[in-house]
């Protein structure tokens, strides 16, 4: 499909800005792992400390990269399937709100203004452009969903008896519930912090603000994973050489994720004394809830890919997976979301501890959890986005991939050394190992009065496994800037490789229309929510005590 040179320009640009953005993300992550291992015993490398690098980390891999790249892959999408480009006016308005915004924030996060974590709890403060930043980078990603609710809108009054494709369905499923969930870390930062970081304000609620963080935080994780989703349904199976093998099971699994996506937010508050008993047991049963569409996932893909082997020729009970196409250049994607696929089975069940309100006692604020979600954040998330970005700018640019062999390996050098290293912090967690802390200055410095040896193996294998990750990531940079760069060989096009439907399935009107939907998740958040939000209110508590950065220990004062 030809696509306008507007559009396609528009689309490279918020391609090119977080993957040059995430060469600092990337070396950030590798000096979390070098900071933690105890192979320095520092508190800053090159004038940037600890907890700037972690922020740096957190955001740009997180909330930058995710963000562009969902609204890039949702301007695709939309051109594609419903043969309708977004509209001018609201697409530049778009990006460059989020390009305005994230020059604010990163500029306070380089500045050292801004070492608060990608979670920004109060009492950490962050300098005013951070939050503000990152008001404008939400309201751009806003603005280009309502600019494609009414491409939606105008293509169903066209075609009213037809399907709405799958692949819109999960943008738009995924777009509403990221409009939702910003709609409360936009009252945290606009109404809570930014008041106080500009001292207009004394203080700040801190039970509410870190409520209202995971009223977003939570549902950012199917913000990240749903393109992901979007790319298993709709394409996996044609780069497997087969057919999907249900495409209405993709359209149930999408819309009990907009039902339970954002109630669920309170089982990252599980050790929050301000927030009641019963809402903690509530929103546990609906994590575990949200599992059910991640399960409908792995039998549908898994039936899609074994009849996709079946067509090869496999035999076998199990040897039908050694027929897949693992490492043939010319379906170089299947590679990078198949891994994405194989690191999330881990990433889910591990996900049902944090999830349960008796074994997140265990884990919590440990190195388990990052452990965990960099099995689901590194692992669907990210190979997606990254195959996808490579996909697209060859396909936008006309050019061919560079290094296609060399790009065929990194998804699976990339899961190798996740696996290693989130087995090291999970390992550790388990053991007590504490996340968020620069562990070289004090757990694991043998000349600190605080050193703990049981660490050290358990870290050896973080930083063996973000070593590995590391590598990767520089093949990946070689490889897309390498293409972004390269002369073009081709007209500039965008065509997917779409799945087709192994059964004919026809049109279910509960599963092709959004209002009952949309009324049933208004009512469910509204139950978890409100008892959540009224704990914080009513149980503030008392001050905490006085902290250093680079000691664990509270300060106490006579």
């Amino acid at each position: 499909m030809q696509v306008s040179r507007f559009l396609r320009n528009t689309i490279l640009i918020e391609l090119f800005v977080p993957i040059l953005l995430l060469t600092i993300g990337i070396y950030h992550g590798l000096m979390q792992v070098v900071y933690r291992s105890g192979v320095i015993h520092r508190a800053a490398v090159a004038k940037l400390d600890y907890y700037q690098g972690l922020t740096l980390h957190g955001v740009i891999n997180a909330i930058v990269l995710t963000t562009f790249f969902a609204v890039a892959f949702g301007h695709a999408t939309v051109a594609f399937c419903l043969k309708k480009e977004p509209n001018r006016k609201a697409t530049a308005l778009s990006m460059w709100l989020m390009l305005i915004g994230t020059v604010m924030a990163a500029a306070a996060m380089l500045s050292g203004k801004a070492s608060v974590l990608y979670t920004f709890y109060p009492p950490l403060k962050a300098h005013p452009a951070f939050y503000l930043g990152t008001a404008l980078l939400l309201v751009g990603s806003w603005v280009a969903f309502f600019d494609w609710v009414a491409i939606y809108i105008q293509w169903k009054k066209e075609n009213k008896t037809t399907n709405t494709p799958l692949a819109i369905i999960g943008t738009l499923v995924n777009f509403t519930i990221w409009f939702v969930c910003t709609l409360a870390v936009a009252y945290e930062v606009l109404i809570l912090l930014v008041p106080w970081s500009m001292g207009w304000t004394a203080g700040v609620n801190v039970p509410l603000a870190r409520t209202l963080f995971w009223f977003f935080g939570h549902a950012l994780v199917y913000f990240w994973l749903l393109p992901s989703y979007i790319m298993f349904y709709t394409m996996l199976p044609k780069l497997a050489g087969g057919k999907l093998y249900s495409a209405n099971a993709g359209r149930v699994a999408f819309f009990i994720f907009l039902l339970l996506s954002i109630p669920i937010g309170v089982h990252h508050q599980f050790g929050d004394p301000s927030i009641g008993r019963g809402i903690k047991l509530t929103q546990s049963i609906l994590t575990f809830g949200v599992a059910l569409p991640s399960f409908i996932t792995a039998f549908t893909i898994a039936a899609s890919l074994e009849y996709a082997a079946r067509l090869r020729g496999a035999k076998g009970l199990y040897s039908w997976i050694w027929k897949l196409p693992f490492f043939r250049k010319d379906v170089f994607l299947f590679g990078y979301l198949i891994n994405g696929l194989i690191l999330f089975i881990f990433g889910g069940l591990t996900g049902l501890i944090n999830a349960s309100y008796s074994l997140n006692n265990v884990v919590h604020n440990t190195s388990f959890i990052p452990g965990h979600f960099h099995l689901t954040v590194a692992g669907p998330v990210f190979l997606a986005i990254l195959g996808m970005s490579i996909f697209m700018v060859s396909q936008l640019t006309g050019k061919k991939i560079f290094l296609p062999a060399i790009n065929t390996i990194v998804p699976y050098l990339w899961t190798v050394g996740v696996l290693i290293f989130s087995v090291g912090l999970m390992w550790g967690g388990l053991m007590g190992e504490p996340r968020r802390t620069n562990m070289g200055l004090t757990y694991l410095n043998p000349a600190s009065e605080q050193f703990h040896p049981y660490w050290v193996i358990s870290s050896m294998l973080g930083l063996a496994g973000g070593g590995i990750m590391f590598v990767a990531g520089l093949l990946y940079f070689i490889v897309f800037f390498g293409t972004f760069f390269s002369k073009r060989t081709a007209a500039p096009v965008i065509d997917f490789p779409v799945s087709e439907t192994l059964h004919e399935e026809k049109r279910i009107p509960i599963f092709d229309t959004f209002k009952p939907w949309l009324a049933m998740m208004g009512i469910i958040i509204f139950l978890s929510y409100l008892p959540a939000i009224s704990d914080a209110l009513n149980n503030t508590g008392k001050k905490a005590p006085p902290y250093l950065p680079t000691d664990p220990t509270p300060v106490t004062t006579k």
